[in-house]
């Protein structure tokens, strides 16, 4: 009789650190060439995904050498996503791991304390793995290719596919259709919709179970320029702004108050609306501006809808415009209408196009529930959490009846920062829950 086969964590052990940083080397070594910031800036993921198919294709079936399933997916030149799939043995069972994006955000090497686009190490502490990418999100893109290859080479009796899908463009919004976005709407991933679907792009090693809703916005006022010195002949721009985006707000978190869900989430904040710029043609000290933008963002919790709030905050300005003579003003000679001139000031309220959607993970889910448990038994604690931060991209996976989960093993304080790294002992911990929730998933009757 043969003998039981071994739990999946003894066979597929823990995260081999030589392999995992020499792939990690690879991918941090092309990073001045991943770059997402066009037109200054376009990414050539392809040079990611050859590294990743050159550790994968020894153990595929291209090879002959294991039984992995590896496609590559091109939309445009230079800029590929790749699938990868462990077969299980039972249709409809899958796991995927999805999210691992192979551009990153740009970095200027004359404000690192060491060359962003080498993989390096802080003197002889081997623990902290240096360079752009390593926590956001080449450092999950050289994780997961382990993964992936260790199932190859151990070939366990899975019931379930385990599907790997590393991606094109997440960094920015501008270009469409050639990343994940492009793979639902032509339908690659439809086989990942009967089984829970793992984000990984996110830090800290905790479930992140709900993100934030982004608005960009322009508010632009137009009053009368003239001297300062003649104060009462002139509309205030500046002014003008300021009181009316006071107006907007206290409206806003009157519309848009804390969510009673926002609590069971664990949201750091609540919705918000604030300015984060101010632009103005320019003009001389002793000039009252006639005109002046001021642009922010609303950061909005998944329990609201951002087309929504859109159309509240237009009417808002159309009531404020109409209404201008009950708008405060500053001063006994400031005023928003010249009756005289027949002159009013004017707002006009603009949205950039890349309004994103925040996400409330299902805390139902069978893999919610498994990232939790692996989570305790790995890392010793779990603390979900959300935040009004964005991910693009994953709210549409849920609205296309994905069961989307999110969860990652860089470092949030150095996500998008300078001095980018990440922990070899994180990365690690991330393995061994992988396996964890693929384990506790191959249990379920």
């Amino acid at each position: 009789m043969a003998s039981p086969a071994p739990p999946l964590k003894d066979a597929v052990g823990g995260l081999d650190r030589d392999p995992f940083v020499a792939l990690l080397a690879k991918l941090i070594g092309e990073t001045q060439r991943l770059q997402n910031d066009p037109p200054e800036h376009v990414p050539r993921e392809d040079l990611v995904a050859q590294h990743v198919l050159d550790a994968l294709l020894p153990v595929s079936t291209d090879t002959g050498g294991g039984p992995l399933l590896v496609r590559k997916v091109s939309y445009t030149e230079g800029r590929s996503n790749v699938i990868v799939e462990y077969p299980g043995t039972v249709p409809g069972r899958v796991v995927s791991f999805v999210g691992m994006h192979m551009d990153v955000v740009p970095a200027n090497p004359n404000e690192w304390d060491f060359d962003p686009f080498s993989l390096t190490f802080d003197s002889d502490d081997k623990e902290k793995l240096r360079g752009r990418g390593t926590t956001d999100c080449l450092g999950h893109v050289a994780l997961v290719t382990q993964l992936m290859r260790r199932l190859g080479e151990v070939k366990p009796a899975l019931k379930h596919s385990v599907i790997a899908v590393f991606i094109a463009n997440e960094e920015n919004s501008s270009v469409t259709g050639i990343g994940v976005d492009g793979l639902v709407k032509d339908g690659l991933l439809d086989k990942l919709k009967t089984g829970p679907l793992f984000w990984i792009d996110t830090a800290d090693k905790q479930p992140c179970i709900g993100t934030g809703g982004m608005i960009p916005w322009h508010l632009k006022a137009t009053g009368k320029l003239f001297h300062s010195g003649l104060a009462h002949k002139a509309i205030n721009s500046m002014e003008l702004n300021m009181d009316a985006l006071k107006e907007i707000q206290t409206r806003f978190y009157n519309d848009f108050p804390a969510h009673e869900k926002e609590k069971l989430y664990k949201f750091a904040t609540p919705s918000t609306i604030k300015p984060t710029k101010w632009s103005y043609p320019g003009g001389g000290l002793n000039q009252i501006p006639g005109e002046c933008t001021v642009s922010g963002d609303i950061r909005l919790t998944p329990f609201y809808s951002t087309s929504f709030v859109v159309k509240k905050l237009q009417e808002y300005v159309d009531d404020i415009n109409d209404n201008l003579e009950k708008l405060p003003t500053r001063g006994p000679v400031s005023k928003y209408v010249l009756p005289d001139e027949n002159l009013r000031g004017r707002l006009e309220i603009t949205f950039d196009g890349d309004i994103m959607n925040g996400v409330a993970c299902n805390l139902e889910s069978q893999g919610f529930k498994a990232l939790c448990k692996a989570t305790e038994e790995i890392v010793g604690h779990v603390e979900p959490y959300s935040i009004t931060g964005s991910l693009p991209l994953i709210r549409e996976l849920q609205d296309e009846g994905f069961d989307v989960q999110t969860a990652g093993y860089g470092l949030l304080k150095t996500y998008h920062a300078k001095n980018e790294y990440c922990l070899f002992s994180d990365m690690a911990q991330g393995f061994q829950v992988f396996v964890s929730i693929i384990s506790q998933l191959e249990a379920v009757v």
